[in-house]
């Protein structure tokens, strides 16, 4: 098998995922997968597609990822590799498309309007 090239993005962040026949190993900006991704929910985010399909342990990964805070570039990762196990089978589709892992969440922050305070995004409301 060749390695698999797939891009997943969540926010600003974006995330190229290689995937390769392996034992495992996920290596995110050359650093280990733990240290990149310290707490658990977004390991359990990153690692949910690869467990999902029973292939936690048949692949390699490896990860660049840009942009974005932790939790967007969490979850634009797990879009790639959810892509990625697609290509490889395309009975995975079945399992993932349900629980939402491979449509983009197209929400993203709103801009600053001029002439609000620093955090607003809207004028106040008024029903007239």
């Amino acid at each position: 098998m060749a390695t698999i090239h797939k891009i997943g993005r969540r926010k600003t962040a974006v995330a190229r995922v290689y995937l390769t026949e392996g034992s495992g190993k996920i290596t995110v900006n050359k650093k280990e997968f733990a240290t990149y991704f310290p707490t658990a929910t977004l390991q359990y985010k990153v690692l949910q597609p690869l467990e999902m399909t029973q292939n936690a342990s048949n692949f390699d990964v490896k990860v660049n990822v840009y942009g974005g805070g932790t939790n967007g570039q969490a979850e634009a990762v797990r879009m790639a590799i959810a892509r990625a196990m697609c290509e490889v089978e395309a009975e995975n589709r079945l399992i993932l498309k349900p629980e939402g892992l491979l449509t983009r969440d197209p929400r993203m922050v709103e801009r600053k309007k001029f002439g609000q305070k620093k955090a607003r995004k809207r004028f106040q409301f008024s029903k007239r």
